[in-house]
């Protein structure tokens, strides 16, 4: 208990005062400049509040669009140093799946190729020796939250800070290994998350293009979008948990992933996890 009390601690230590991004400080300043002309300018209020209302909008969707970069640092794609080594990043998310998972780890292992898995604490919980092979056998696993609330996006510091900092902790504890990423449930936040992931030191990352094969049951078509203009520096967004299934009744990700990784031979490309893939 001592010890993971103490892992705890340091991975929730807050580092240096978090930087405003630029979309939240303007929407700070609408906030100020619309209660002071909505309260001082005759005929000013119906302006006012159609610009709280308009700005509101705005960081909305900036919260609905996975890629956005709007609420503050968001990695799609690696570095170009990554480019320059040829490197892409293939990520699996909501896992570890018993059914799924092994088979992936299997065909990854036949073509010498890693991965990164954003797995759910709860499931790590539920199937440690499986999250302790995937990271044995080369591969990373980073932050996906505790539970996968499909609330997630409405929460506040609190219930931001209180999900991931527990995952934190039961990954590091049965991995041994502290997350420096993390992916929110469907790609989906609000301007409450950056902060919490700024404390907790963790980086947010999406992806650069998806195959949608939580509810594509056809691989043609989850490979056709996963390979479209494929190049170095692609993060690719695959599943284990929760994966559609085939007409035959087999996920997906496994009648995929061999062609994903057929492709990425074929283009002299090489699969790596992101920590790796991060570094410049």
């Amino acid at each position: 208990m001592g010890k993971s009390h103490a892992m705890s601690s340091a991975s929730t230590a807050p580092s240096e005062s978090w930087p405003w991004p630029p979309a939240i400080r303007a929407s700070a300043a609408v906030h100020v400049v619309a209660i002071g002309a909505g309260a001082l300018v005759p005929g000013a209020m119906p302006w006012a509040i159609g610009a709280v209302v308009l700005n509101h909008a705005l960081i909305t969707g900036a919260g609905l669009t996975p890629r956005s970069s709007l609420l503050g640092p968001n990695v799609t794609r690696l570095p170009e140093a990554a480019g320059a080594r040829r490197e892409v990043a293939i990520t699996v998310d909501d896992g570890p799946e018993p059914e799924v998972t092994p088979r992936v780890l299997d065909l990854l292992d036949v073509h010498g190729q890693r991965a990164t898995f954003f797995c759910i604490a709860e499931r790590v919980l539920a199937h440690p020796a499986l999250a302790r092979e995937i990271v044995a056998r080369g591969h990373s696993i980073q932050n996906h939250t505790a539970r996968h609330r499909h609330n997630f996006s409405f929460l506040g510091p609190r219930g931001f800070a209180s999900e991931i900092a527990r995952a934190q902790e039961i990954l590091t504890e049965i991995t041994g290994q502290r997350p420096t990423c993390f992916r929110a449930p469907a790609g989906l936040r609000n301007p409450f998350l950056e902060p919490v992931l700024h404390r907790l030191r963790l980086s947010l990352v999406s992806w650069t293009r998806r195959g949608f094969d939580t509810r594509e049951g056809d691989p043609a078509k989850v490979m056709a979008r996963l390979a479209r203009n494929l190049q170095a520096r692609d993060i690719l967004l695959l599943h284990d948990g929760n994966a559609a299934r085939t007409p035959e009744g087999n996920p997906v990700l496994l009648e995929v992933l061999p062609l994903l990784l057929e492709r990425l031979r074929a283009e002299g490309l090489s699969a790596v996890t992101l920590p790796e893939g991060l570094k410049r």
